[in-house]
């Protein structure tokens, strides 16, 4: 099975690593210098620099080189994911979403994204505790591949499992897909408490209420508990939350330090994808019902509404409750 790779940055890079012991593997990047690097030194010296890459891997900048493969890998940020995939020729071959959000004009996860933009793709969703560069220098790491058609599952794991990269096979894809949009804003969070001191006890409060946050919403868009709990919940928001290796809650660090959104957004090259996701998962769990008071603070630290004391006065001051989802 050939595989494509739709998006050469550091996480796009990692997963053309693991998918390239397998076999013949396509990346397609944006940027000429990461084509030219990955081609020329087996390396992507702008995204993910000094760690060496398989040969096996080959970069293009040219969409219809991706034509030619047997699955294709994408690693759009999640805002741009449709208008990418409705510019590709109409495809058959299975579609691994990557990316972890939700779309800010329609409030839907990428998989109903995907499947609007490429109707004919059978379509799976990846997600679990990663960063790219320990996935990329093969470190051990374990995912959630979600898919509804089994045995297109079994295929794909079969295809990108190696002994360092455990795919556990779930048919739960919007319970993967919520997992990963809602960690995200939560690691934001959990870098305002380290970047403002307010200790090791507020943040393990924080991704335990977290945690509850995110199932409950995730319950009412159909998700299930065991997946919220897994690879792709519960293990993603644990490692978001307690490392600047994660961009979201370096952002979130920042902020507690005491820069603004704007400040922080505005010199990155890669995404934080949580500072786009929460505004829209904020209106979603509004729509929904759904009490979510970490995330809608978050929320008003990003849109300069509140200041870091105004919001964590905020949710200690919420009445006392009963533990509980």
């Amino acid at each position: 099975m050939r595989v494509g790779i739709l998006g050469g940055g550091a996480w796009g890079t990692a997963l053309a690593q693991v998918c390239a012991e397998g076999g013949e593997t396509l990346l397609w990047a944006r940027e000429p210098e990461v084509v030219e690097t990955v081609n020329a030194r087996h390396e992507n010296a702008l995204f993910l620099a000094g760690v060496p890459l398989d040969p096996a891997i080959r970069a293009t900048s040219d969409l219809r080189d991706l034509a030619g493969c047997d699955a294709l890998l994408v690693v759009t940020p999640a805002q741009h994911m449709r208008s990418v995939l409705a510019g590709m020729p109409r495809l058959s071959m299975p579609l691994i979403l990557c990316a972890k959000g939700m779309e800010e004009a329609t409030m839907k996860l990428m998989h109903d994204v995907a499947h609007e933009a490429q109707p004919d793709a059978p379509v799976a969703v990846l997600s679990g505790p990663t960063f790219a560069h320990e996935v990329a220098a093969r470190l051990p790491a374990a995912v959630t591949l979600a898919v509804e058609d089994r045995a297109v599952g079994e295929r794909l794991r079969a295809r990108i499992a190696r002994p360092w990269f455990r795919p556990y096979l779930s048919d739960d894809v919007a319970g993967a897909e919520i997992g990963g949009a809602v960690k995200n804003v939560l690691a934001i969070a959990c870098g305002v408490v380290e970047g403002r001191r307010l200790g090791l006890n507020a943040r393990a409060a924080l991704i335990s209420r977290g945690f509850a946050e995110m199932t409950r919403f995730g319950l009412a868009r159909g998700a299930r508990a065991e997946t919220l709990a897994g690879l792709s919940g519960l293990g993603d928001l644990v490692l978001t939350c307690s490392s600047t290796s994660s961009r979201n809650f370096s952002l979130g660090k920042g902020l507690g330090e005491g820069r603004t959104a704007a400040e922080l957004l505005a010199d990155r090259r890669t995404v934080a994808e949580g500072a786009f996701t929460a505004p829209v998962l904020n209106r979603a769990a509004r729509a929904a019902g759904v009490d979510m008071p970490i995330i809608a603070a978050v929320c008003a630290l990003l849109a300069g509404e509140a200041s870091v004391e105004e919001v964590v006065e905020r949710l200690l001051s919420r009445p006392l409750r009963p533990e509980g989802i």
